[in-house]
């Protein structure tokens, strides 16, 4: 539609079919699954996802894509919503009912967007979407890697996660200068909090703010006033640790954040 893509919104258009039925398709879809698409655009995956049996809703930001939507969408009126994700609360969005979320995401709130979606995992079950390669790698990767990190604990402490594919910069108007990956985050099941949260997200950040310190150094203080004494998991680096080592510290570390 001649649409520029504008910069303030993190907008780049894909342009490949195939690609953006391949993200679609890497929903796990039921009949009347609830779905919310982030960021639609000019519609390129919206056009794949009204073909599935599916309640579909699109959350956009830009008011100039809104207006392009309902005007290839006319029937979708009241089903694109002009709005910030980040400020939606999604337990609303379908009366509280479980949803699943999609989207080429903007990449400048792309990591936000998967804040946005741990806060509110009890009615997310399922993300999938496109990020920038660096970015997607972070969230999915494991205890050991470079990329693992304070997104990749709090991400996997609620989800498995998986890249499914990379995509190229050239299928987007304009490309980004970036490679892109696609992920599937699926919330694990029995998920139990018996353990503080607010300290379980504190702990994740303090080890990670000094990445090649040991825990007994950054955590020095914590570790003092809770007495603990695991010498073993206190000479790891916060990159040694899995999710659930994680819990185990929130476990002895006391109740609340400091």
């Amino acid at each position: 539609m001649g649409y520029k893509a504008k910069k303030s919104f993190g907008q780049h258009f894909l342009t490949d079919l195939n690609i953006a039925n391949d993200i679609v398709e890497g929903l796990h879809y039921v009949p009347g699954l609830n779905v919310v698409e982030v960021g639609p655009g000019q519609g390129v995956l919206t056009e794949m996802l009204r073909e599935k049996d599916i309640h579909l809703k699109l959350i956009e930001a830009d008011r100039d894509m809104v207006s392009v939507l309902l005007t290839k969408y006319p029937t979708m009126s009241d089903d694109i919503i002009h709005f910030d994700f980040l400020k939606a609360d999604l337990s609303r969005i379908f009366d509280g009912q479980q949803l699943s979320v999609i989207g080429n995401f903007p990449y400048n709130i792309s990591s936000q967007i998967i804040f946005r979606v741990i806060k509110y995992y009890e009615v997310v079950p399922e993300l999938v979407g496109m990020f920038q390669l660096e970015v997607a790698e972070r969230i999915v990767s494991k205890p050991g890697s470079k990329k693992y990190g304070v997104i990749s604990v709090l991400a996997q402490a609620i989800y498995d996660g998986e890249l499914l594919f990379k995509v190229p910069p050239e299928v987007f108007d304009p490309p980004p200068k970036v490679n892109s990956g696609v992920i599937r985050l699926s919330r694990r099941e029995n998920i139990t909090f018996d353990y503080d949260r607010s300290l379980f997200k504190h702990i994740v950040k303090t080890a990670f703010s000094q990445r090649r310190k040991m825990l007994r150094n950054t955590l020095k203080s914590m570790v003092e006033k809770a007495e603990f004494k695991d010498d073993e998991i206190l000479m790891k680096r916060p990159e040694q640790l899995s999710v659930d080592d994680y819990i185990y510290l929130t476990k002895n570390l006391g109740t609340t954040a400091e």
